[in-house]
């Protein structure tokens, strides 16, 4: 059964140009590249793809996580990929889809695992509500962390 992990956010510290979600998503990436996985980040916008990008760059040398934007560097793609448009090249096959829409896209299905946010904002709570509830309706196992 394909499953969807909700993490709870906490507001973000203005002290870094990372939202608090980004930096988790970091860390996030480099453990599940360290266990074999291959993700797919799918950004809101190319600003916090860039943003992904260059502090997956900035991890220690031992958090190393070889990742491209999609359709970049080799013919399999790198462990992780970051796209900020669904119409970009996604070099199958992906285990986990890192979600940071706000909306779901039409091909969550595909992926065995899912990981979405439940933003501290209030008006954006509603928003992660519906996305879990389409993705119950498609048949995820849900777990909120």
């Amino acid at each position: 059964m394909n499953k969807v992990t909700f993490y709870t956010i906490c507001p973000n510290n203005i002290q870094t140009e990372l939202h608090s979600t980004e930096m988790f998503i970091c860390k996030l990436a480099n453990q599940y590249y360290c266990s074999g996985k291959r993700i797919l980040i799918l950004c809101d916008n190319i600003k916090q793809a860039i943003r992904l990008d260059t502090a997956l760059w900035q991890l220690p040398i031992n958090s190393f996580t070889p990742h491209n934007f999609g359709g970049e560097g080799p013919n399999c793609g790198a462990p992780v990929e970051i796209i900020w448009n669904q119409n970009q090249i996604i070099t199958p096959p992906r285990n986990i889809l890192i979600n940071l829409l706000m909306y779901l896209t039409d091909f969550i299905t595909s992926f065995t695992e899912v990981i979405d946010f439940i933003p501290h904002e209030e008006q954006f709570k509603q928003l992660a509500r519906n996305r879990y509830k389409q993705y119950r309706d498609s048949g995820f196992k849900l777990i909120i962390i």
